[in-house]
């Protein structure tokens, strides 16, 4: 009997750790066609222009960004490119490197990963990043971004929860 126990745990051990394992990806899948999604509508039929998603909090306003956050490496596409590609297989590398994959981990690792596939995207088939969430008192950025911003957060609370 407690052999039958056992097995059963082991298999819904192994079936929760593949369900982990599809959790990242899924995660960055998700937020790679959602964002091309939204990106090609707006571009394809409101390039250049602005209007309220929110009135007087929260506009939606189609611009080209051709570097990086806050308008950095301007027109330094290849550069930019080059520069994406690294970190991305330094951020694959350290994730292959961590020992303890919690559900926070794989979430932001999935963020982070679905947000700079998803810009990395726009600038090899544009030339520049679409961006279109604008809150007037901040430069405008796009869902990519904002998944990145909120990974990389999630990875250091993480890292403050795994040293404690």
């Amino acid at each position: 009997m407690l052999d039958t126990e056992q097995n059963v745990r082991k298999k819904s051990k192994k079936k929760k750790d593949r369900l982990k394992l599809l959790l990242t990806p899924s995660i960055a899948f998700f937020i790679i066609g959602l964002d091309f999604w939204i990106k090609t509508y707006l571009r394809l039929n409101f390039s250049f222009q602005s209007f309220p998603l929110i009135d007087k909090l929260v506009y939606i306003t189609v611009v080209f960004n051709t570097g990086t956050a806050f308008g950095f490496l301007q027109d330094k596409a290849n550069l930019l490119v080059y520069l994406t590609l690294i970190l991305i297989l330094i951020f694959l590398f350290v994730i292959k490197k961590e020992q303890q994959k919690r559900v926070i981990f794989l979430i932001a690792t999935g963020l982070v990963l679905g947000g700079a596939f998803s810009n990395l995207i726009d600038r090899l088939m544009l030339g520049a990043v679409v961006d279109y969430i604008d809150l007037k008192f901040w430069p405008v950025f796009n869902l990519s971004d904002s998944c990145i911003t909120i990974g990389a957060i999630l990875l250091i609370i993480d890292s403050f929860r795994k040293r404690s």
